[in-house]
């Protein structure tokens, strides 16, 4: 009688369990070898499915038993705590309704333990489609263990370029993308966040307020109004002083004289010049990541910028204006705006 007792006690707690087997009634996708074998002790103390008996207190080390592969996952520096505790936190060990045996689908398991996460980027009005396709979640972070902080599946930028490398890619506005990897290769002056291999220094991988994913403001159009606000991204790490000065002979290297030639070309209303106007923002042939020409109008017509550089300044020609130099020296010849 008391055994008959501690079998349906068990039973009942095995039932209640969310890693108990799925109802008889309810369809799986798919069935943990072992079980579907009707074998119990390669993870209980009796073979009887009715009353199998307690799982071994050191669970992950019998899913190692046959899962030898991810021994050197688990290894790594960076370990997932729920991975590292039990795997039974995210896996059903007997049968489940999801891809490998995972009690939940993937955004909605790891959102169990990160809600803050992914309630912002559930929130965002831009969302990065990384986290709504392929994978999900699991496509950037490794689910058990990563040689990698934030358990990342490769180092940052060879992440991002892993997806950024094709043509025909487009933003969630149905804008088009770069192939961004093909386009560092071709340039090599890269900016100093790629250069640091820090795609994140701009952009956030979860979701954002701000278009292209960016870390904080900046205008999406050719022409803006400055303010300092709208620059938030620019500005976190370049002068300000270097946009709202008139005249300087210290600040910037782009002066007629000491007319700051920055300030004219942003400074004018609301067709104030955005900094991608003249400025590639990941990489150029030029210094100074000086465009070559830039998209312009519905059509992506290219304008060309002609921009030569001298030992005293540069010019530009047959863009906005006609061919205007500029001379740090201040000779009264150079064009005015």
């Amino acid at each position: 009688m008391v055994l008959a007792l501690a079998a349906a006690a068990s039973a009942a707690v095995l039932a209640a369990s969310p890693v108990a087997p799925l109802p008889a009634a309810t369809k799986g996708l798919v069935t943990h070898a072992p079980y579907e074998s009707g074998s119990c002790t390669p993870c209980h103390a009796r073979d009887d499915a009715k009353s199998p008996g307690k799982v071994d207190p050191k669970m992950n080390a019998v899913c190692l038993g046959c899962h030898a592969e991810l021994e050197e996952i688990m290894a790594r520096p960076h370990k997932h705590a729920p991975a590292a505790d039990a795997c039974t936190n995210c896996h059903n060990p007997h049968n489940g309704k999801f891809p490998k045996l995972l009690l939940e689908e993937t955004s909605q398991l790891c959102a169990g333990c990160h809600a803050n996460v992914v309630e912002d980027a559930a929130k965002a009005p831009v969302k990065h489609a990384a986290l709504t396709t392929g994978a999900k979640c699991a496509g950037c972070h490794n689910p058990h263990g990563s040689a990698v902080e934030k358990l990342l599946v490769k180092l940052p930028m060879d992440l991002c370029l892993g997806c950024h490398d094709k043509e025909g890619m487009k933003s969630q506005d149905g804008q088009p993308l770069s192939n961004m990897k093909a386009w560092l290769e071709s340039n090599k002056e890269h900016h100093g966040p790629v250069a640091a291999s820090d795609c994140s220094a701009c952009h956030t991988p979860h979701g954002s307020k701000n278009f292209r994913l960016l870390t904080a403001e900046y205008p999406a159009k050719f022409y803006a109004a400055f303010d300092k606000k709208n620059y938030a991204l620019c500005l976190g790490c370049h002068e300000e002083r270097v946009f709202t000065t008139p005249e300087t002979t210290t600040l910037t290297e782009f002066r007629n004289g000491s007319r700051n030639l920055h300030f004219v070309h942003v400074n004018v209303g609301e067709r104030g010049r955005t900094c991608r106007a003249c400025h590639e923002v990941h990489a150029s042939r030029q210094d100074h990541h000086i465009r070559e020409g830039v998209p312009y109008g519905s059509r992506g017509w290219v304008l060309k910028l002609n921009y030569v550089k001298d030992a005293d300044g540069g010019q530009c020609s047959k863009t906005c204006h006609e061919t205007r130099p500029y001379r740090r020296g201040g000779a009264a010849a150079a064009a005015k705006r």
